[in-house]
């Protein structure tokens, strides 16, 4: 396989899955659908693996990222259970999210709904090199509201 490639490869699982889509020119993420027969209910305070019917053969040294659409966590409360989900460069199975309803009402997931988005983004491997010195920096090790509020 060329390591230049640059594009990412799609393929279906199902002949009911939907590609992954850019909803406009600007859209960062491509928007991953539901791949059910029938409506899913997901109830509050309940997660569910929800499949997408596709898998990604990602550009090599990239990730894609999984994440939550903005409309269904703020109207429902339908989040990613796992926060970001990640999906390896050298993966090839089928793209299942988790769904978690973190709201007050059942949520019906219907076939072919848009569930979360993937951005797909450069990942860097460097070499690991073990020290007792990490040199020093202006924030040193102060940490968690250490930078202050405002």
């Amino acid at each position: 396989m060329d390591r230049r490639r640059k594009s990412m490869l799609i393929k279906r699982f199902t002949e009911t899955a939907a590609l992954p889509r850019r909803a406009t020119e600007g859209s960062a993420g491509y928007d991953l659908s539901a791949d059910l027969s029938q409506p899913e209910v997901i109830q509050p305070g309940e997660s569910k693996l929800l499949p997408t019917g596709i898998g990604v053969a990602l550009p090599p040294q990239t990730a894609g990222l999984v994440f939550g659409r903005s409309g269904l966590g703020a109207r429902h409360g339908i989040v990613p259970a796992n926060a970001v989900g990640v999906i390896d460069w050298d993966y090839r199975g089928e793209i299942k999210v988790p769904l978690r309803n973190q709201g007050s009402e059942p949520y019906t997931v219907q076939p072919g709904e848009r569930i979360a988005q993937m951005l797909v983004v450069p990942v860097l491997t460097p070499e690991l090199t073990l020290t007792d010195d990490l040199g020093s920096s202006e924030r040193g090790e102060k940490g968690f509201g250490s930078s202050g509020r405002n």
